[in-house]
């Protein structure tokens, strides 16, 4: 199947004149190093113009002090490192409590102390969670750590190789087969991204057109992480959040293109997000 906007106007029904915060989701990220603000910093930002209520950023100091700088919007508790390890896991899962859903991974890096941070975290992890960048090279060294939770794994082609050991070409048909049997046996849900997103939580499979040639730009993931984040936040279950995340990232991206071509970047995306709601919702 396709995804239509069909699935937004499921999403984005009319709030209720006395809804409050929290009702919409409180959304954790967890991302960041040293050398890497700009992956958290899109997640967050895209979760709230997708609509979530609340973001939470953990981050090592100086990605946090650097991420709070770019809007009063956005909360972000620096960690006293340059990059996340075993030692900081008592302290980050303290900040779940409260919270609706998890984003991880973007720029954290790949060193073995890094990813067997995220594998232990994950091990813990009750709750809705995307796996995204950094995150799915450690999972891929232990994948049964996803098996049967709410996880949406949202690799590009390399890091689907990294996470599966299957080279994916351009084909359509052996996409789908790809990314079904390997959500089958994970038992999770992978959004495999790329000029078709193919979807499937290994029984569903679904395939998303929007989006532009342009959207190879840096950032872009991040922003599509963070949609899915707002919509498992929100309570929306991972098939369909992955299925909604690809479609309203896409539009969003496709509108940005259109304004500012060449030029197009991941926070041009995200200040298009409102647009694309509005658009998918008419």
């Amino acid at each position: 199947m396709y995804v239509s906007k069909k699935l937004l106007k499921k999403i984005y029904k009319q709030r209720g004149a006395w809804c409050h915060k929290y009702d919409f989701g409180h959304l954790l990220v967890i991302g960041g190093s040293k050398h890497y603000s700009g992956s958290p910093a899109f997640n967050a930002l895209a979760a709230w113009r997708a609509g979530v209520d609340l973001v939470t950023i953990v981050a090592p100091r100086r990605a946090a002090d650097i991420i709070v700088s770019f809007k009063p919007d956005l909360i972000a508790y620096p960690m006293d490192c340059d990059y996340l390890s075993p030692r900081h896991l008592k302290k980050v899962l303290e900040f779940l409590p409260g919270k609706s859903a998890v984003v991880i991974g973007g720029g954290m890096t790949r060193s073995e102390e890094v990813k067997e941070f995220i594998r232990r975290f994950l091990r813990k992890l009750d709750l809705p969670c995307v796996i995204d960048a950094d995150a799915i090279h450690a999972v891929a060294e232990d994948k049964k750590i996803v098996k049967g939770k709410k996880f949406v794994l949202t690799p590009h082609a390399y890091e689907f190789f990294v996470l599966s050991g299957i080279k994916v070409g351009n084909d359509i048909k052996e996409r789908q087969q790809a990314v079904r049997e390997v959500a089958k046996e994970l038992k999770a849900t992978i959004l495999l991204k790329g000029h078709v997103d193919v979807i499937s939580d290994g029984e569903r499979v679904a395939l998303n057109k929007t989006g532009s040639p342009l959207m190879t730009k840096g950032g872009m993931g991040d922003t599509l992480a963070g949609i899915c984040g707002c919509y498992l936040a929100r309570g929306v279950e991972c098939f369909e959040a992955a299925c909604a995340a690809a479609y309203l990232n896409g539009l969003a991206g496709e509108l940005a293109a259109r304004k500012y071509g060449e030029g197009v970047m991941a926070s041009d995306l995200i200040e298009e997000i409102p647009n694309a709601i509005k658009q998918a919702l008419k």
